[in-house]
């Protein structure tokens, strides 16, 4: 079984077939979905998909590329959606320094927003870093995250670095890219980090993995991230997914 722990089966690409999509999941053994809310549209489908099926559940937050469309109104809704009984976690949220949309100030203080309203509401924190990992982590240890804890989603930095994450309490999610022929840094972190410390996701309907890699990813290909895993550990893709899903299911208090 897999637990594919970062998805946005809310996003307008599955618009057309997004019971196909969660069919071809299912029939992979991807029994359990987390799905990311970062704005209003996408935190109302996620919410609305968490309700209609069993094995899916919500993250809410806002995205730092969008930091400066986030409203203190916005932030008290999320806040209020945290107390949802399949809502698991707050976020995306983070820094992006790649697109310059938001401020980097404005990033920083939405960011920093999250993480105080995460450890009111006792989730963990689900981030987004692009470009900014110095600022991240610094962030993160001024704020003390490190009391709720958090996931490093589509993890792409050091070994160094996810040992860093780890000893604040977060938790090192592995996608596609880590399939990619020329992605040294998450080959390097699969084989360094312990299986105790992995999640597995595949950010769909982006990343989408070797041989899938430039079309629309979809959850169906999350064992092809284990699988990934495995090689690089020389373990069986059975033990990746066994890990894997009990990481997820205790960190997130599945049901």
């Amino acid at each position: 079984m897999f637990v594919d722990t970062h998805v946005h089966l809310n996003a307008d690409q599955y618009d057309e077939d997004l019971k196909e999509v969660i069919d071809r999941a299912l029939e992979r053994n991807v029994t359990k979905m987390i799905v990311i809310g970062f704005d209003r549209k996408t935190i109302e489908r996620a919410i609305a998909l968490a309700e209609q099926y069993e094995f899916i559940y919500a993250v809410v937050g806002w995205h730092p590329v969008d930091a400066i469309d986030c409203t203190e109104e916005d932030l008290r809704w999320i806040e209020e959606l945290a107390a949802h009984d399949k809502v698991v976690g707050i976020g995306e949220t983070g820094l992006d320094y790649h697109w310059d949309k938001s401020p980097k100030d404005i990033q920083q203080e939405v960011f920093r927003k999250q993480i105080r309203l995460a450890k009111k509401v006792k989730l963990p924190i689900i981030i987004h870093n692009r470009e900014a990992t110095e600022d991240v982590l610094r962030i993160l240890k001024e704020e003390g995250a490190e009391e709720v804890g958090g996931v490093m989603h589509c993890f792409g930095g050091s070994v160094e670095t996810a040992r860093e994450s780890i000893a604040m309490n977060f938790m090192i999610s592995l996608g596609g890219p880590v399939t990619f022929k020329n992605a040294k840094k998450p080959k390097e972190v699969a084989e360094a980090i312990s299986l105790d410390h992995l999640l597995i996701e595949t950010d769909a309907p982006y990343l989408a993995p070797h041989p899938y890699r430039g079309k629309r990813n979809e959850p169906s290909y999350v064992p092809l991230v284990a699988e990934e895993i495995a090689r690089l550990k020389g373990i069986s893709i059975e033990e990746v997914a066994a890990a894997t899903t009990k990481n997820a299911e205790q960190f997130f208090k599945l049901a």
